[in-house]
């Protein structure tokens, strides 16, 4: 098995099975009803050289649920590669400060080029246009929640994909993973020149999978099981780019007309955030906030989970959580959010 978790074309059916199951035992412990400690005195190098709130903080916090501390880097101009630093010393000298290490970087490869020069565990946090696995995994564990507590199978299953499907590391990652289960039906729809690279939806045909391809949203998809839109990543477009792409068509936005007139009651609402809420992005619309349909909080939630299974099955501790468990002493509230819906 690779010490690292860079891609999830490194990942089998099998080992992303076991990780959904790690996931569920680590439920407890991030959801603040017990306590472990079974990485204490392990260090964590967090190093994003790209711009990140949720992920960054998520892996620090599933890390410290483990009883771990986090040294944080973040931007390239508190970092030596502003000083002609290669990746390959980074590594090295990251690695004899670190126990496990997570990446962040603008450069599509960079991350396993980075990997390629240690033994300590390293887990790609997005590089660039590429992957981002670990959103992929969580993302794959809330569409497993979901679909058991509506109680529906995920073979068969219709899940469109859309907003940024050429530059969104995400949907790379999850239309990977989703292609290692039971045949399904995927849709995509995003603007014209951001659509899914052609290889993926090869890779992902090639397994058996029904895909296909529409213009807009402006279609009936009352058979709909999940939605998943990603924001368009105007950070990675040229100038001639970002000109051609400067107003976006209202048949790209996902709101509560659009739920309510052309999906269902049972329709499940993903984002890997964040989300663009300004007027006029045409990305997922505030207004469907507090709807029990709208899964994005629980997703981020479940982000907790995942990465501690990561963590815990990288560093080799997965076995102990169960003999270090004991009760939190600290008040923690039946809801996080004030107007959570009720799933």
């Amino acid at each position: 098995m690779s010490p690292h978790l860079l891609s999830v074309d490194s990942l089998s059916r099998d080992r992303v099975d076991h990780l959904l199951r790690v996931a569920a035992r680590m439920e407890p412990i991030a959801q603040r009803r017990q306590v472990t400690r079974v990485l204490e005195g392990a260090v964590l190098g967090n190093l994003f050289f790209e711009a990140s709130t949720r992920t960054r903080v998520s892996f620090n916090a599933a890390f410290c649920r483990l009883g771990g501390s986090v040294c944080d880097t973040t931007g390239f101009t508190f970092s030596s590669m502003a000083k002609g630093e290669s990746l390959y010393d980074t590594s090295r000298v990251m690695s004899g400060y670190c126990d496990a290490i997570v990446m962040r970087h603008p450069d599509q490869g960079s991350v396993a080029e980075f990997a390629a020069a240690t033994n300590v565990p390293v887990i790609n946090g997005g590089d660039g246009p590429g992957e981002h696995p670990s959103q992929a995994l969580l993302d794959l564990y809330t569409i497993d929640k979901e679909f058991a507590r509506l109680g529906k199978p995920l073979a068969g299953a219709h899940i469109l994909l859309t907003g940024d499907l050429k530059y969104g590391r995400t949907v790379h990652s999850l239309i990977k993973l989703l292609s290692l289960y039971d045949p399904l039906r995927i849709t995509l729809v995003s603007p014209p020149g951001l659509e899914m690279p052609s290889q993926l939806i090869d890779l992902v045909s090639d397994r058996g999978h029904r895909i296909e391809q529409r213009e807009s949203l402006a279609c009936d998809f009352r058979d709909l099981d999940v939605i998943y839109t990603t924001r368009i990543q105007k950070e990675r477009f040229t100038e001639e780019m970002s000109e051609g792409f400067a107003g976006i068509s209202q048949d790209f936005s996902v709101d509560r007309d659009f739920l309510d007139a052309r999906c269902n009651a049972d329709t499940i609402i993903m984002h890997p955030l964040p989300r663009d809420s300004r007027p006029g992005a045409n990305d997922l619309n505030v207004d469907l906030n507090g709807d029990p349909r709208l899964a994005i909080f629980r997703q981020t939630d479940n982000g907790i989970p995942m990465r501690m299974a990561i963590f815990a099955t990288l560093l080799q501790v997965e076995e102990l959580i169960e003999k270090d468990l004991r009760p939190v002493r600290w008040f923690v509230p039946q809801r996080v959010g004030v107007d959570d819906a009720a799933p």
